[in-house]
């Protein structure tokens, strides 16, 4: 946890936010300005910086967030619908908060490009 990521004061319940999913690895939340009716962002309790930062010292972290996505999109009742999940890297990648998140989306059409 560092002292300045919005991400990590969400985890530690410092900042309040609707969560949907919490264990000791793992913390999803509504986001804030959805793009879609479902909107939820995975993250790991632990900072890390981006994706760009895993390694296979990560496997089991990576595949924690996948599962907690799967349940969001079952829980919310996109997932036999679709849905979309979006890991942003640095800043031309359109990240906006430096700490790793997915982002899962759906219940509404997913167009292509997506921007």
């Amino acid at each position: 946890m560092t002292n300045d990521c919005i991400f990590c004061a969400i985890a530690a319940h410092e900042i309040p936010s609707t969560i949907v999913h919490e264990d000791d690895a793992v913390v999803a939340i509504r986001d804030l300005n959805p793009q879609a009716p479902v909107h939820v962002l995975v993250l790991p309790r632990a900072h890390l910086a981006s994706a760009a930062e895993l390694d296979h010292e990560h496997a089991e972290l990576w595949y924690r967030m996948l599962r907690v996505a799967k349940h969001v999109a079952a829980s919310d009742g996109i997932a036999e619908r679709g849905y979309r999940l979006v890991v942003n890297v640095g800043h031309e990648g359109g990240q906006t908060v430096a700490h790793l998140h997915m982002h899962v989306l759906g219940g509404r059409q997913m167009t292509w490009p997506p921007g």
